[in-house]
């Protein structure tokens, strides 16, 4: 039976990852979808805020109005401002985009490469269920039964591993971005008064808490967009893993994650109220990955219980054969 065996467990391993794939290449194509309708929409929107800047930096009757009432300075610094976070936000998009892109080519090369396992799996299954007939009975078939199971279980950790290890580079990077974040928030005393920053500090040590709290800005910016790519991926490997009805968390929200980060940040740039609000909202996907964590332990944990459980059934029924 080992021949048997040794073919069956490849090509049930085959199957169940031709299944993920399957499933994987269906989510990337709605994630494709999704991203697509985004990148034009902030296309369009970074275009018009262009235009703006381009308008007032030009000779245009609202320059010269803004001119006239001394506004001009403050009403193209916040066009700058909103131009910059429009093309940040597209940048973000399509990167993501060239990423499914590259996944979708990579697991669609592997799915054509396991066309036919299904067939090919049954036929062996054929063959060994007539030789367990021919020479095993009732308790070789109950092993048989036992054994295809217990390999369905064994495709289903790696899945369900797989999954939780996506998750928790994703929170990682939460971890990370939110240190960045923190300490950009205990550098400087911020508050806009009247347009402009105040502190007790001297001009010198604002000036030094400026630039520090800038360069923690900018990591926790970088760290965003290596965390959307992580959240998009975890929800890519959660396509195949069946989620509870009453278990409840926004995982669509994962491919927005940058969208709801840079929306706070960008709002008022440098001002303390919207440090905060980043905060919040980082740790808002922070509790959520920490949800799906958590049901993803259970159910390795109960999979792992199973086995367990069918391994012994196996070795009783094997102890009870005569030899």
């Amino acid at each position: 039976m080992n021949r048997y065996d040794e073919q069956l467990c490849k090509l049930q391993a085959q199957c169940a990852r031709k299944k993920k794939l399957e499933t994987c290449i269906a989510e990337l194509c709605t994630q494709r979808n999704t991203y697509s309708a985004r990148a034009r929409e902030l296309k369009e929107s970074f275009l018009k805020e262009q235009a703006d800047v381009d308008r007032l930096e030009g000779r245009s009757l609202s320059a010269f109005f803004y001119n006239v009432i001394g506004k001009m300075d403050e009403k193209l610094t916040q066009k700058r401002q909103e131009a910059y976070a429009a093309q940040v936000k597209y940048d973000a998009v399509a990167r993501e985009l060239a990423g499914i892109e590259e996944d979708l080519e990579r697991y669609q090369a592997e799915l054509h490469s396991l066309q036919n396992c299904e067939a090919r799996y049954f036929a062996v299954l054929r063959e060994k269920t007539q030789a367990v007939k021919a020479n095993g009975g009732d308790i070789a078939q109950q092993i048989l039964r036992l054994e295809e199971r217990t390999a369905y279980l064994e495709s289903q950790s790696r899945e369900l591993e797989e999954a939780f290890a996506a998750g928790q580079g994703a929170l990682t990077t939460t971890d990370q971005i939110m240190d960045s974040l923190d300490s950009a928030e205990s550098w400087g005393t911020w508050d806009l008064v009247g347009g402009g920053l105040v502190g007790a500090e001297t001009a010198d040590t604002l000036s030094q808490s400026c630039q520090v709290s800038v360069s923690r800005l900018d990591e926790a910016q970088a760290c965003v967009e290596s965390l959307q790519s992580q959240l998009r991926r975890f929800k890519t490997e959660l396509a195949d893993v069946t989620i509870a009805a009453d278990f409840q968390v926004n995982i669509d929200g994962f491919l927005r994650v940058a969208d709801y980060f840079f929306d706070g940040l960008f709002a008022d740039w440098a001002v303390l109220d919207q440090i905060h609000q980043s905060q919040d909202q980082v740790q808002n996907t922070r509790s959520q990955i920490c949800s799906v964590l958590d049901y993803l332990q259970t159910l390795m944990d109960q999979t792992t219980a199973e086995k367990t459980r069918l391994q012994q059934e196996i070795e009783r029924l094997v102890s009870s054969i005569p030899m």
